[in-house]
């Protein structure tokens, strides 16, 4: 049986996810992380690895 694409999103979302909660960060402009899209947690990671 063959994934679907949507599992591997939140598995990569969740990844993310876990990243910034460990960093300390648990909300971005005022939203919760599990509110955000994938692509506005990414960008966050990626700012703050800068």
């Amino acid at each position: 049986m063959i994934p679907s694409k949507e599992s591997k999103m939140d598995d990569k979302k969740m990844t993310v996810i876990d990243d910034l909660v460990e960093q300390g960060i648990f909300k971005v402009e005022g939203k919760q992380l599990y509110e955000l899209s994938l692509y506005e947690l990414i960008k966050e990671h990626m700012e703050l690895a800068e």
